[in-house]
């Protein structure tokens, strides 16, 4: 198991970026890619094709979010859970 945790810059945009990631019960995200990256803005892709803008604290933050998650967009990792603390938002894939 991996943990990361990633701060966003309030905790509604926290509780929008666990809503994105929900886990479904076949274990995919609902987010498919990263966009775009402005700063501390992350555009995602979802499954249904939309793109949803998502504000993190800084751009370490940005980076942290990407990299735990292209091994999940790759298919070798799975996301088990999701958890939001404030403006943390707690990942843990396996």
């Amino acid at each position: 198991m991996m943990i990361a945790r990633v701060r966003c810059a309030d905790a509604y945009e926290a509780q929008k970026l666990a809503g994105l990631v929900f886990v479904r019960d076949s274990g995919e995200t609902n987010i498919t890619s990263v966009l775009n990256v402005i700063e501390s803005e992350m555009v995602v892709s979802l499954r249904d094709k939309s793109a949803h803008s998502i504000m993190l604290y800084d751009a370490h933050n940005v980076e942290a979010f990407a990299d735990f998650c292209q091994s999940i967009f790759d298919g070798e990792h799975v996301l088990k859970s999701t958890k939001v603390l404030e403006d943390v938002v707690e990942m843990t894939k396996a």
